[in-house]
């Protein structure tokens, strides 16, 4: 995330307020660029907060995020993969979900033996 500024935590919870009812169950789902805006901005801060090349975290089609230190792949699939969908990681990131629920129910794809994020989750700011 070289040339970009750190995302303050302020920042992170103020996009989060705007989806927190549809999480929860509570409200109809927000405008895409909403939900887009909230899922680009928990990966980016996961990322800063991790940083390293080791695992890509995939939400289509909002972003892809390369985190986690270790070894970095150059070409080709990464050895390590976390796929998810929109509200699966926004349930992550704010605590609502935690990581092995979600992988046991089949809502995360994590590949590799780098690709468990449960350490990181929910996002430190988010507990």
């Amino acid at each position: 995330m070289a040339g970009t500024a750190p995302i303050p935590a302020e920042e992170l919870r103020a996009v989060l307020g705007p989806v927190l009812p549809w999480l929860a169950g509570e409200a109809e789902q927000p405008p895409r660029a909403v939900v887009g805006a909230a899922v680009k901005t928990t990966a980016r801060w996961l990322a800063q907060q991790v940083p390293g090349r080791s695992v890509e975290l995939r939400v289509p089609p909002h972003v892809a995020v390369q985190c986690v230190p270790g070894p970095r792949h150059t070409r080709g699939t990464p050895p390590n993969v976390v796929e998810t969908d929109a509200a699966t990681w926004l349930r992550l990131a704010t605590g609502q979900l935690t990581w092995e629920d979600a992988v046991a129910e089949g809502k995360v794809s994590a590949s590799g033996n780098r690709a468990d994020l449960s350490d990181n989750l929910p996002l430190r700011p988010l507990r």
